[in-house]
């Protein structure tokens, strides 16, 4: 009898893209993100940090101050370093994404020609970025909806053979 305790495709996806934001080096937020074509196949992954050749230590990683002198002109988010290291055409994609994607990710989305959007959180509901992200994505016909695991945590051990 096979096992049944295995999980979803969702969160399969979802488990690559929270995998992939353990690669930030951003002390507040990490975000990892996982596009999938229409046949179950990963054909891209990212997480937010600054642009390849910018050293992690040359640029800031503050929230708040001057806005030169904050994390927010520099960083790429997950999504866009995710659609930037896709191995093919997206048309017709799903983007698991662990934050609900902002109004400049939308745009990207948009463009690349993503489909649909699974997301665990939406921390930031109803701020401006919020709503113009999802009027893009409404306007665009790009579906999201919002992943309900049915675990709470997996657990990945290096020593389970």
């Amino acid at each position: 009898m096979k096992r049944l305790d295995y999980i979803s495709w969702d969160e399969y996806f979802m488990g690559v893209a929270l995998l992939s934001g353990k690669r930030s080096k951003d002390p507040g937020t990490q975000v990892g993100a996982c596009i999938v074509d229409e046949d179950k196949k990963i054909v891209g992954v990212g997480y937010n940090g600054f642009p390849q050749g910018c050293g992690d230590d040359d640029f800031p990683w503050d929230r708040e101050g001057e806005f030169l002198e904050t994390k927010y002109p520099y960083v790429c988010h997950a999504e866009l370093n995710a659609i930037l290291n896709s191995i093919k055409n997206l048309k017709g994609c799903t983007l698991y994404v662990a934050l609900f994607p902002c109004n400049e990710c939308a745009k990207a989305i948009i463009q690349s020609g993503i489909r649909e959007i699974v997301f665990l959180s939406e921390k930031y509901k109803g701020t401006s970025t919020d709503i113009a992200s999802k009027k893009l994505l409404d306007s665009a016909g790009v579906v999201y909806r919002k992943l309900e695991p049915t675990k709470d945590s997996i657990i990945l051990n290096f020593n389970e053979k």
